[in-house]
């Protein structure tokens, strides 16, 4: 029941009472899994370009940046950095006072690896009166924990990762952030300047914006380059309802309607607001010291060429479309393209009428478009690549989480477990149609595609709705190319402690 204090709510939010009942239903329907065809690999969906072809592709990313094209890199950047530490909470809030676990004994014995030691040293300074190494000498253990992770201290605990200290450099310390400023300097140039765009949350913003004022000259002064930095925050009109565990509206303890963050789903928003050509999509966390930028840059400018020219061609075809009398070769020639490309592939497509076909090609082509990097499955996280079927009978290149698959179906467990590589978000992104208006990118977007999880709020059990994330439900409907890319271009930092790998060492 929607009281006329939930309807204030909503339209404070932006909600609107249908949205809510549609949620509300998903809710109780769930969502359906996803038909699938087979696990993209080489040969089948993933391409795997040659060291000349890859030379080639980098010419043609350089010859499209020297003709002015507006370039962004996009980074989601909101998530707080609490389950990076993880581990060290437990250890801070448990009962033993010394490191019992090898995850624990790796972080102290290697401290004074990380790049933000000599701040946390600093802030045992300020809080104890000793350093961090005297404090571990006398077994103070969760003491140096505790200035990491508190407010009083780094506050490491609650700041988002692109705020941390990652890398060493002989004259300072780097965050995520400026690690992607320099990326930006290194393959996202255009007419002397990049822009880089930062999705974060309402509470670090300020945070984020200072350490941008307060590092920029130097970058520009350094790489030669104008910056344009720029924010935003997932909006509140793409928060999602709370259900009880009988689909139920959740509420608060003050009656209140519990919404949560849709997840990065949600940013697809974000995104097709941008006024830019090409966008390049890469984590927060995932990024590498100078020293091993080289591969990183040029597997950017690799798959930026591969998705210039197959948008070069497609904008052709829909040219060559818009000025009629198009021959039937013709029209097979772009079947071929959208096929063997675009790996679309449209049931009985070759019995259509020429008018038909011509429409179907058309609908097909203006899409969005983005290329996405796949690295060997080495069992990292990630969403995998496949062939799966769409809502209008259409196979095409999708990333799928595993929850999109129905697990009790052995032939697509198969494919799932068999599979040779995975997403490991790194994307680029045409958002421009070929007469050069922004796609409305929410049109494009599978909403069966989201998934429910099981959260708590002061203590009682809750549905939370997921929209369909950023990469794949979100550009569902985009047209998709798979590209190979090295495992070493994947440096992403999900504990505290991977900061200790070769990749993020100086």
């Amino acid at each position: 029941m929607i009281t006329s204090e939930d309807r204030k709510q909503l339209a404070e939010k932006g909600i609107s009472e249908e949205q809510i009942q549609h949620q509300l239903q998903q809710f109780r329907e769930g969502f359906p899994f996803l038909k699938l065809r087979a696990a993209a690999a080489i040969g089948n969906g993933i391409v795997a370009p040659t060291d000349a072809e890859c030379q080639a592709l980098v010419e043609a990313w350089e010859n499209y940046k020297a003709e002015g094209h507006y370039i962004t890199k996009f980074v989601p950047a909101s998530g707080a950095a609490s389950r990076m530490f993880k581990n060290m909470f437990e250890f801070r809030d448990g009962d033993h006072d010394t490191p019992v676990s090898d995850f624990e004994r790796t972080y102290f014995d290697r401290i004074q690896d990380f790049a933000f030691f000599p701040a946390l040293d600093d802030a045992c300074q300020v809080l104890y009166g000793e350093g961090a190494l005297a404090l571990l000498d006398a077994g103070r253990y969760k003491e140096v924990v505790s200035a990491m992770l508190d407010e009083e201290g780094l506050n490491y605990g609650q700041l988002p990762k692109g705020l941390l200290q990652f890398h060493t450099y002989d004259d300072s310390a780097r965050t995520p952030l400026e690690e992607h400023l320099v990326e930006a300097a290194l393959y996202a140039v255009s007419a002397g300047q990049t822009d880089v765009h930062f999705t974060v949350s309402t509470e670090h913003r300020e945070l984020f914006e200072a350490l941008v004022e307060r590092v920029l000259p130097a970058y520009e002064e350094k790489y030669g380059v104008k910056y344009h930095v720029s924010f935003s925050e997932q909006k509140p009109a793409t928060d999602t309802l709370a259900a009880t565990m009988d689909n139920e509206p959740f509420r608060t303890d003050d009656g209140r309607l519990l919404f949560r963050p849709g997840g990065h789903g949600a940013l697809i928003q974000n995104l097709s607001d941008l006024d830019s050509d090409i966008v390049f999509i890469k984590n927060i966390d995932n990024v590498v010291p100078d020293r091993l930028k080289p591969a990183t840059t040029l597997w950017k400018q690799v798959i930026a060429g591969v998705l210039v020219n197959a948008q070069r061609q497609a904008f052709a075809y829909l040219r060559r479309l818009d000025e009629g009398n198009v021959s039937r070769a013709e029209l097979d020639e772009m079947c071929r393209f959208l096929r063997h490309d675009l790996c679309t592939d449209i049931p009985g497509i070759a019995d259509l009428t020429a008018e038909d076909l011509a429409a179907t090609l058309r609908r097909k082509l203006n899409r969005p478009m983005r290329v996405c990097g796949m690295v060997k499955n080495v069992g990292e996280p990630g969403g995998g690549p496949f062939l799966a079927f769409n809502p209008d009978g259409s196979v095409s290149l999708q990333i799928l989480e595993s929850s999109q698959i129905d697990t009790h179906n052995p032939a697509y467990m198969a494919m799932f477990q068999s599979g040779t590589h995975f997403n490991p978000v790194d994307l680029v992104c045409a958002i421009r149609d070929y007469q050069g208006n922004r796609f409305d990118l929410p049109r494009f977007v599978d909403p069966a595609t989201g998934f429910i999880s099981y959260k708590s709020k002061s203590g009682k059990e809750l549905k939370a709705l997921e929209l369909p994330g950023l990469w794949n439900g979100a550009m569902s409907d985009w047209s998709t190319i798979f590209v190979e890319v090295p495992l070493e271009t994947f440096n992403p930092v999900k504990t505290v402690n991977d900061l200790l790998r070769p990749q993020h060492q100086g």
